[in-house]
């Protein structure tokens, strides 16, 4: 009885200040468990866009199917846009893990290896298998059935790139976005990115073609680009060309007016015409390294001194 009676007495200044530190650090170590998941759901998230976009993409546009889910019939009537927009959302999701796991001050090697993974879904198999749903959907042709297993071989390719190049950037010292300025061999979501705005594109010139019917043969002519776009982009993620790393070169430590104003710019493009300013940005950063190395030998050629004569 007298164990109970110690319970109910009045407990002293210091036990309660005690008792409030145990659970103040309780709370804490919970709040920091949920920071610390934080990252791998953002990083399961991206993973979940990625699929999301192929599953998506694998519907029939055309068809007009009875049901009273305005969604899932929303889905049917623009799978490819959805498809396209949800790499996009997979992007964002990939580069907000990074820096959550940098906020929690938790970056293991477990989460590097789940990034990868979930890359390999949104980066390398969705822009794939969306490139190909879009080409078969509008060449249904029997007589291009050697062109339309080309464009299976040209996807097959693109994801085996971008699994070569999460390899390589898993095994390089390319690790630390916040330390590096360059990438070597374009990024995978730089790729992923440069497919889906051009299949936006696509998209809104097929849109507006039932008002400006000069706009379909333009449309169509993307569809055949497309194919084309996907085999450079993969190349050059496995290439050695060196891309820039756009927020760490220049978004970020001292911004001149110059730089401000290009953001701006770029903003305003976003809300103007956001498609097509993803379409442009995205081509531009893929050319980018190729155009700096070809401008690079130009200028080497120019300061080449001459032989002297013999």
């Amino acid at each position: 009885m007298s164990r109970f009676r110690d319970r109910r007495e009045p407990l002293d200044e210091g036990s309660r200040e005690r008792r409030r530190l145990r659970i103040r650090r309780r709370g804490r170590r919970a709040y920091i468990r949920s920071v610390y998941s934080l990252p791998s759901l953002a990083t399961l998230g991206n993973a979940i866009c990625g699929f999301g976009a192929m599953y998506v993409s694998s519907l029939d546009p055309g068809t007009d199917r009875t049901t009273r889910d305005q969604w899932a019939l929303f889905l049917v009537r623009h799978s490819f846009v959805v498809a396209a927009y949800l790499i996009f959302v997979a992007m964002a999701f990939d580069a907000l893990d990074g820096r959550l796991a940098r906020f929690a001050r938790h970056t293991t090697d477990f989460g590097g290896q789940l990034d990868s993974l979930a890359d390999s879904v949104s980066f390398g198999a969705a822009p794939a298998f969306l490139s190909i749903q879009l080409f078969h959907y509008y060449h249904t042709d029997t007589q291009l059935l050697m062109i339309a297993r080309l464009v299976w071989a040209i996807g097959a390719l693109y994801m085996s790139c971008a699994l070569l190049r999460l390899a390589r950037f898993n095994v390089s010292n390319e690790h630390g976005e916040q330390h590096h300025f360059s990438f070597l061999g374009l990024p995978s979501p730089g790729a992923a990115g440069a497919v889906a705005a051009f299949v936006l594109m696509q998209q809104d010139l097929m849109e507006r073609s039932t008002v400006h019917s000069t706009l379909a043969g333009i449309a169509d002519k993307c569809v055949w680009i497309l194919p084309l776009i996907v085999l450079a982009t993969g190349l050059l993620m496995v290439s050695a060309i060196r891309y820039p790393h756009l927020v760490n070169r220049y978004l970020r430590g001292r911004r001149s007016i110059a730089r401000l104003l290009v953001v701006l710019i770029g903003l305003l493009l976003l809300v103007v015409a956001h498609r097509y300013a993803l379409g442009i940005g995205t081509l531009a950063y893929a050319a980018w390294g190729v155009v700096g190395v070809i401008a690079y030998q130009i200028r080497l050629r120019r300061n080449k001194p001459a032989a002297p004569p013999i």
